[in-house]
């Protein structure tokens, strides 16, 4: 897991399909618990592209939160209760309110399943494509993408107070290639965890929104820090800008 944390998300796929063979016993634990970059599939009875992941995954069919099948169809997969899936419905609208406002374009899916303990969790998940042939808006990276993870686990109501407990995971690849600034690549992920306990008065998709919200702001502040600020700083330690150089210059 330590060696899987510090490959490029680029790579993630390649070196799990190694750590499977190499280690079949332990395929459902990988499975698990290595994020890999989202990939996309069109329900063509909505029409609209939802993202594929192990949380809407049974054998090598997904389900689509627009019209609930699975792609290719599959029978006997399980499905979340009517009451789970009117709130599934609801966080998929919610959420692309969200994603459109927050990222300028990109794709997003909300999982939602009930779990062991009378409780559910639900998977928020985002997908924002910034290079020239992508999604964005403002595409014009040779590559760029952002793969954003959030699984809530909703325990069960108590005197109108819930435990939430939430695991992000964001996942950034940048990969520029022209004449003014050459070839350079940037990626990495970051994964965070928090715990709250919330009464239910405004409903659960209020509550997982405020949360989803303020993880992400620290999550972005994080990469603004360590990834940017930091190559930054390198950058200009190594390659000082010419007018930086010209003033340390003696003069004539």
């Amino acid at each position: 897991m330590g060696l899987m944390r510090r490959i490029p998300p680029k790579h993630t796929e390649t070196a799990l399909s190694a750590l499977l063979s190499l280690l079949p016993e332990h395929s459902s634990d990988l499975l698990s618990q290595v994020d890999q970059p989202l990939q996309v599939l069109c329900d063509m009875e909505s029409g609209k592209e939802f993202i594929l992941c192990e949380y809407n995954r049974d054998a090598d069919s997904y389900r689509s939160p627009w019209s609930n099948k699975y792609h290719p169809p599959l029978e006997d997969a399980p499905q979340p209760s009517l009451e789970l899936r009117k709130l599934e419905v609801e966080a998929n609208e919610v959420f692309a309110v969200y994603r459109d406002q927050y990222y300028e374009g990109g794709i997003s899916s909300v999982y939602m399943w009930e779990d062991e303990n009378e409780g559910f969790v639900a998977c928020f998940l985002i997908k924002k494509d910034g290079s020239k042939t992508g999604h964005g808006r403002r595409g014009y990276l040779q590559e760029g993408a952002w793969d954003a993870i959030h699984v809530i686990e909703v325990g069960p109501e108590e005197e109108e107070i819930v435990q939430y407990c939430l695991t992000s995971t964001v996942m950034l690849t940048l990969t520029t290639d022209n004449e003014s600034s050459g070839s350079f690549n940037l990626s990495g992920s970051i994964r965070r965890q928090m715990s709250m306990k919330l009464s239910v008065s405004e409903g659960h998709l209020c509550n997982m929104g405020k949360m989803i919200e303020e993880m992400e702001g620290k999550l972005r502040n994080s990469l603004d820090q360590v990834y940017f600020g930091k190559t930054n700083e390198m950058v200009c330690t190594l390659r000082p800008p010419a007018e930086l150089v010209q003033m340390k210059l003696p003069d004539a």
